[in-house]
């Protein structure tokens, strides 16, 4: 019963915090856009809405505003340890062809000691 009474008190506390954080951000984004912009290209100055839909606009094209436990960073991670997983148990000549294979992709010359061979 405790855990209930908690809630109900945490609950409407982070909603207003996320309001709090959501008027906070679009205020920032309409003083700094109206003090900068306006003077420098000759845009005209914005509303608090608009300061609103440029900050969510800003979040969906370049995912902002995100933790350390993003959904991107978890697959670079996991992407990274498989590599590394897969490296370990490659032969010396099998790291070989893979290093050859990625300057190949990656557009490198061979380095000196491959064209000296060939």
């Amino acid at each position: 019963m405790k855990r209930k009474w908690k809630w109900i008190f945490l609950a409407p506390l982070a909603i207003l915090a996320l309001l709090l954080f959501i008027a906070l951000g679009g205020e920032i984004v309409l003083q700094l856009w109206n003090w900068l912009l306006p003077p420098l290209f000759g845009w005209r100055q914005i509303t608090f809405w608009q300061a609103l839909g440029i900050l969510v606009l800003c979040r969906i094209l370049f995912g902002g505003f995100g933790g350390h436990g993003s959904h991107r960073s978890n697959f670079r991670r996991r992407m990274r340890d498989r590599m590394a997983d897969r490296w370990e148990h490659m032969t010396p000549e099998e790291r070989e062809r893979a290093r050859q294979g990625m300057r190949g992709r990656c557009g490198f010359d061979p380095s000196p000691s491959e064209s000296k061979g060939q």
